[in-house]
């Protein structure tokens, strides 16, 4: 590590209410907000299991749980599924645009529409104007927003930070109405497809987390490497698609 990087403060949370696994507590470790963050930085912290949201950079940093694990798609050895590939033929039709920003209505009816109609349950319900330009701002000036239209109809965003190794995947909302083209997953594949058009090698998404049903999608893009004590490791699947859990659990707890 750099010193730069060794010098950069972080904190932590008091324990509050996992958001993912129900009765567990959840502590996140962040980076000091007024830190300013280079584009060198936000890599290696990328690299260390790191995100991004909003103003925030921020990891898991819970004393008894580690269900959290930092994922990514090494672009370059991604092959879409039979499935996937369907679902990209289904959406040849979309155009895509890139935007500076997304604070215009169009943007924010369609984030209150998917908010309330995909996760009333959640954290975000309901959907707020603050929150949303808080969550989905260009904090680091390195997102990237994309826009896809089905011919002047807007169905679907997707927020990308682009690092120096990859694309962090950081949100994507869409018109629920439109489930036949699986936008959700077509805003993944379209990251992908960008990542490779600008010769980065991976694609970040997120934590995945074993037992959160909500997070299962990031199994079904394969191969998926985690960030496993302290090292980037392919893992392989199950015939459902899914990391091999058995194979996780022996490297986060070896006997």
């Amino acid at each position: 590590m750099t010193a730069s990087l060794r010098e950069i403060k972080v904190y932590t949370t008091f324990p509050h209410r996992c958001s993912y696994l129900e009765g567990e507590e959840a502590t996140t470790l962040f980076v000091d907000p007024r830190q300013k963050l280079s584009a060198e930085l936000y890599t290696q912290l990328s690299l260390l299991g790191f995100r991004r949201s909003g103003d925030h950079v921020y990891r898991p940093h819970c004393a008894r749980c580690n269900a959290c694990i930092a994922s990514r798609v090494p672009v370059y050895e991604f092959q879409p599924s039979r499935t996937q590939q369907r679902i990209s033929r289904r959406n040849a039709d979309l155009r895509i645009e890139k935007s500076d920003s997304i604070l215009d209505d169009e943007a924010y009816k369609l984030y209150c529409y998917y908010i309330e109609s995909r996760h009333a349950d959640g954290d975000m319900y309901p959907p707020e104007r603050e929150q949303y330009e808080s969550f989905l701002n260009d904090g680091l000036g390195c997102a990237i927003y994309y826009r896809l239209y089905q011919e002047n109809q807007l169905v679907a965003i997707t927020v990308a930070d682009k690092m120096l190794d990859g694309l962090a995947a950081i949100y994507s909302f869409f018109d629920p109405g439109q489930s036949r083209r699986s936008l959700g997953s077509e805003a993944i594949l379209l990251q992908i497809r960008e990542a490779q058009r600008m010769s980065l090698p991976f694609v970040y998404l997120g934590y995945w987390i074993d037992g959160c049903r909500k997070m299962s999608y990031k199994s079904r893009f394969s191969p998926l490497e985690l960030f496993v004590d302290g090292q980037w490791q392919q893992h392989k699947t199950t015939q459902t698609g899914a990391p091999d859990t058995a194979a996780v659990v022996s490297l986060l707890d070896p006997k």
